[in-house]
């Protein structure tokens, strides 16, 4: 049997790889690190994470992302499989020491028979076989050019930005306290899974200033992309306004300083932990494009951060996706060239469990071609269904950009209320129709 190819062992690559080879199918996965670095990653790891440690929501009642989650679960997803082996209180989101997670991954995957991890660049598509392209968003220059000229446009593009992380032990908590927002959390644990930093007006207005003021990244000539408005940095949050900041990461409710419980803070800083040892914690929401002499100037402006040791600091990077709707037909084939799947991040999904679920989709749906097979995608009533649909056509072409899994992709439910006071009965029914749905469609494979 010939084997299926993947270029790329991200979160998407290594989900495909995996569910490929549980279908007795052979697989070669291709990646270029750390023969080849990237400005984000640090390792050669697969799987590895670079934004965060987050996979936000577990939630599969009330939250999209959540059913995705329960999803991949059904599927047997590596990925999900490896996070909750690895995972560390977040509350209601689920977090992962993100070494440990990808060390993990890439064991699981060496370890697999039909599985073989061939290291080094592939600089060029190939003109024929079985092959998932899951280079996520830093596609090497030289792999760009080959897509750009097999598909005859330019690549979109938006930047992201990375967070800050902080090592524990250089937080002050006689300023500082241990609470998850709302005392959410069945356990201790998950009930003190944040670290929070308290300020007051003054303190605020002064880090919105310095924020404001401080030495920026610039791009580079001719790099004319957005940003994805779920990951912007937070001097283009303070750009768009003062308050900006304290009606989203730095929101002060839900939260009682241990130290003052009578003072009500004015915003509020959130550390999240960021590996099981709990020596390292990142700055939630606190993606930036500042300069690294600057961050660390502005970052101790925190109350509780004054002596902060960093353990890395924030940065920027372009990433490119496809106008999937044009390029990709619902199967994830590219149109001119059928014998390329496309997955991940480069297909214009955003979020680390958005990218798994297309490597899980494509791997299988690879997987099937080589077994002589067709697998049709779920259905868009699903949680990946929606997502794989509004990428392959759902989508307005003129307009696309990077999406998160959310309920807006779904199809409405007529009978239910609609607004925000109808979300507690509408959101159960999405989801209880997505489980319905997707477990049939597992079945029937």
């Amino acid at each position: 049997m010939e084997p299926v190819n993947i270029i790329g062992a991200g979160l998407a690559g290594s989900e495909a790889a995996w569910q490929i080879a549980r279908m007795g199918v052979p697989v070669i996965l291709h990646e270029m690190r750390p023969q080849v670095e990237t400005f984000a990653h640090k390792t050669g790891d697969c799987a590895e994470m670079v934004c965060s440690n987050s996979f936000r929501s577990d939630d599969d009642v009330m939250n999209a992302v959540g059913q995705l989650h329960w999803e991949m679960r059904q599927a047997g997803g590596l990925i999900m499989a490896m996070a909750d082996r690895h995972r560390l209180p977040a509350g209601g989101a689920l977090a992962v020491d993100r070494e440990a997670f990808a060390a993990a991954v890439t064991r699981t995957l060496q370890d697999e028979p039909l599985i073989t991890i061939r290291p080094g660049e592939v600089a060029d598509l190939p003109d024929a076989g079985n092959w998932i392209v899951a280079t996520g968003p830093l596609t090497s220059d030289r792999l760009a050019g080959s897509i750009r000229g097999l598909t005859g446009t330019d690549a979109l593009a938006f930047f992201d930005a990375i967070a800050p992380i902080v090592h524990a032990d250089t937080i002050d908590m006689s300023i500082a306290w241990e609470q998850s927002r709302y005392d959410k959390g069945e356990t201790e644990a998950e009930q003190k899974a944040y670290i929070n930093c308290p300020m007051n007006r003054d303190e605020y207005e002064a880090f919105i200033d310095a924020l404001l003021a401080a030495e920026k990244t610039e791009f580079h000539e001719g790099e004319t992309a957005g940003y994805f408005d779920g990951c912007l940095p937070i001097e283009v949050m303070a750009e768009r306004g003062r308050e900006t900041l304290r009606h989203g990461p730095m929101k002060p409710v839900g939260l009682t300083n241990a130290h003052k419980p009578q003072e009500k803070a004015y915003a509020v800083v959130q550390l999240r932990r960021d590996n099981a040892l709990g020596t390292l914690y990142n700055i939630v929401g606190f993606q930036t494009k500042m300069k690294y002499g600057a961050q660390t100037q502005v970052f101790r402006m925190i109350p509780g951060l004054q002596n902060a040791g960093f353990a890395r600091l924030g940065g920027i990077h372009r990433n490119s996706f496809l106008n999937s709707p044009t390029l990709l037909d619902d199967r994830m084939r590219l149109r001119p060239a059928p014998h390329l799947r496309f997955a991940g991040q480069v297909t214009g999904v955003e979020g680390y469990v958005e990218s798994a679920a297309m490597g899980l989709l494509a791997g299988r749906m690879a997987g099937a071609q080589a077994l002589g097979r067709d697998l049709a995608p779920p259905p868009f009533t699903t949680a990946m269904g929606a997502l794989v649909n509004h990428i392959t056509g759902g989508a307005e072409a003129k307009t696309f950009q990077p999406m998160n899994v959310n309920f807006g992709l779904f199809p409405p439910l007529p009978e239910m209320r609609g607004g925000r006071r109808g979300r507690k009965d509408r959101y159960p029914a999405y989801t209880q129709r997505a489980k319905d749905d997707y477990a049939a469609w597992l079945a029937a494979q």
